[in-house]
């Protein structure tokens, strides 16, 4: 079950360092007229919605695309993200 969590965790926090919303929350948090804490909250709130979201999406899509291999939809996707990412990087 550790195992399980800690993947879930490394995956996800991986994904999101270095994110849109990463440097969004440095940003408002950089404005001397907005609190860190309240910084830090909203932007929890904001990751929590997203990820139940996300969640109740996938719960969802597993009772109704069993034939489908999701993990090698959401591989592929993520190696199309990557690419697009590298290829937007170059042109600029």
């Amino acid at each position: 079950m550790f195992v399980k969590l800690f993947t879930i965790f490394i995956s996800v926090f991986i994904a999101e360092f270095g994110d849109k919303t990463q440097v969004a929350a440095l940003l408002f948090a950089s404005d001397k007229q907005l609190s860190p804490m309240m910084v830090f909250v909203a932007s929890s709130l904001a990751l929590i919605t997203a990820s139940a979201i996300a969640v109740v999406v996938g719960s969802v899509a597993k009772e109704h695309l069993q034939n489908i291999p999701l993990k090698l939809i959401a591989g592929i996707g993520f190696i199309l993200i990557g690419t697009f990412s590298i290829i937007e990087h170059f042109k600029s």
